[in-house]
């Protein structure tokens, strides 16, 4: 128990410390590439942002606020504006390939049947949910969908996604408690964005051991 405690702790310290030695430089790469690579979906875009935006409250104002508020939008634009193409450029072969470390069908399976419920507003909707979020615009981009359409979804969705997570550290961030507890605060963050993974996989349990009519 106590072993991996201290495990869980390290990890929460790793992750403020790519915040601090990274800075904003980092940040935008990480951003860029889990919304805009497939290799990218299994990096924590929303721990990382809402410990960027805990270090720049003004308790802490070890970050920029601003320039984050304005750069890492961009990155997130950009990423799935590339992950668009990629979907159009190679198709369905992208369904044919082999499974490997960095790449597994099941994630683009399920961004599909998500895109395919969801239509354009999944491209709002899948900026707040880890791993789908790397696969919905390649899923986009495989159905052809329109461009300007595509864009006007992925801005809504990049904006809102990046500056809501910012935002929810900045201010929480000033209060005196989240101040002297950083680290549980950041800890409750990994479990809130790891939280729809684990309804989908009990939810998807469930399915399966559903006995048949």
């Amino acid at each position: 128990m106590i072993e991996s405690i201290a495990n869980a702790l390290h990890q929460i310290y790793d992750v403020e410390g790519i915040v601090r030695w990274g800075g904003l430089v980092m940040l935008t790469t990480i951003i860029f590439a889990e919304t805009g690579l497939l290799i990218g979906f299994f990096l924590p875009g929303d721990l990382l942002l809402v410990t960027a935006g805990l270090l720049a409250s003004p308790g802490q104002r070890l970050m920029n606020i601003g320039a984050m508020a304005v750069i890492l939008p961009i990155a997130a634009i950009a990423g799935n504006s590339c992950g668009y193409y990629v979907g159009k450029a190679t198709g369905p072969r992208l369904f044919r390939r082999e499974d490997s470390l960095l790449f597994n069908k099941k994630h683009l399976y399920r961004a599909h049947a998500f895109y395919e419920k969801h239509g354009g507003k999944t491209l709002v909707l899948a900026r707040f949910m880890p791993i789908v979020r790397t696969f919905v615009p390649v899923v986009a981009g495989m159905a052809a969908m329109d461009f300007a359409t595509f864009t006007l979804y992925n801005v809504i969705g990049g904006v809102l996604w990046i500056l809501s997570m910012l935002f929810l550290g900045y201010f929480i961030g000033d209060i005196p408690w989240v101040r002297q507890n950083v680290e549980k605060v950041i800890l409750i963050v990994i479990f809130l964005s790891i939280l729809p993974g684990i309804i989908e996989y009990v939810r998807s349990r469930g399915r399966e051991t559903e006995p048949p009519l």
